[in-house]
């Protein structure tokens, strides 16, 4: 089974990551193709989705822009009859569960998610059965069949919460990934926690090497890092050692990178997370500066999606997403519980 197959049919196992291509449009052309792709949304009654690791220029064309939580929240609530999703998989499967009466659509088939790829419904399963009587809680970067043997999904900005609703006395499998279970464990060290040991390709390269560099260059800048982040584990194990100065040093999912831009003073911030996310800070901060912790840090995935892909996306009516009824039905009740929280 190729990549885009196993894509398609929401099985994320042997992905490979697809070469990124540059735009390649003139300023002219991106114009033009925002335009016909928003022409196309309005004759087809659709919503744009972009996650905030697209693309500027599917940024910029989208009608909400946001993390897995707020594109899950918008996809749950839009009356249009078509979703497209600039994203990865996942997030276009969890909007097909979501709204089942709309047509949800993915621009490319190469749009996996590497993390995702870590576990399977199997792998739950089994996990389960040598753990009884705990909690399953999956990060919302897993495919609709393991999302069905959860009890509750989360995202990076409300992975607390969720675990606060749990009664104290219950253990929990958080999965699949490995660093924001880490970070969980270490903020809830009273709770009995297992963690599978999954990670994203993209945050796992940033390290704490890489981000005590850029640390070095630019003394004055705040620093924003995802928890899913390699480095995560040790910032705040440091700080609870004292060895890091907390002032300053954020750790939060990208919802709570982009309010910690505008709510601190700060006149520049390290940024350690996918570096899409920073065209959205220049947008709402033109007067700060966004630097890069990793420049390297760039999913190919969400990359796949160009304005080409929208556009025919539309007009062609491809990629169609689907969850079979029984998978979407157990899957749902573990998102509807994300959905609700904080």
């Amino acid at each position: 089974m190729s990549a885009p197959e196993a894509v398609a049919n929401g099985r994320t196992a042997g992905l490979q990551l697809p070469v990124i291509e540059p735009s390649g449009e003139t300023p002219e052309q991106i114009e033009a193709l925002q335009a016909e792709i928003r022409s196309l949304a309005r004759s087809r009654n659709a919503v744009v989705l972009a996650h905030n690791y697209q693309r500027p220029e599917v940024q910029d064309v989208a009608d909400y822009v946001g993390d897995s939580l707020g594109l899950s929240r918008q996809a749950a609530a839009t009356p249009a009859e078509v979703i497209l999703f600039c994203g990865v998989h996942f997030m276009a499967e969890t909007a097909a569960i979501l709204s089942p009466k709309k047509r949800v659509l993915l621009p490319d088939l190469r749009a996996g998610c590497s993390l995702a790829a870590t576990i399977t419904a199997e792998d739950v399963r089994r996990w389960k059965a040598k753990f009884p009587g705990y909690i399953a809680v999956g990060y919302v970067n897993t495919t609709a069949e393991v999302k069905a043997e959860l009890d509750y999904c989360c995202t990076s900005g409300n992975a607390l919460d969720v675990i606060d609703a749990i009664p104290a006395n219950v253990g929990i499998l958080f999965l699949p990934d490995f660093f924001l279970g880490s970070h969980v464990r270490r903020m809830r060290p009273d709770r009995r926690i297992e963690v599978w040991m999954g990670e994203c390709h993209v945050h796992k390269g940033i390290r704490p090497e890489v981000l005590n560099k850029a640390r070095a260059t630019y003394p004055d800048a705040e620093v924003l890092v995802h928890p899913e982040c390699g480095c995560a584990g040790q910032l705040i194990y440091s700080m609870g050692l004292g060895d890091i100065d907390p002032e300053g040093l954020h750790i939060a999912s990208t919802e709570g990178m982009i309010r910690k831009v505008t709510e601190r003073p700060a006149q520049r911030f390290i940024v350690a997370t996918e570096t899409g996310i920073m065209h959205r800070m220049r947008q709402i901060a033109p007067q700060k500066q966004f630097i890069p912790a990793d420049p390297e840090a760039v999913c190919a995935f969400m990359k796949a999606i160009t304005l080409p892909g929208v556009r025919d996306s539309l007009a062609l009516d491809q990629y169609h997403v689907t969850v079979p009824p029984d998978i979407a039905a157990r899957a749902r009740r573990a998102i509807d519980r994300m959905v609700a929280l904080g």
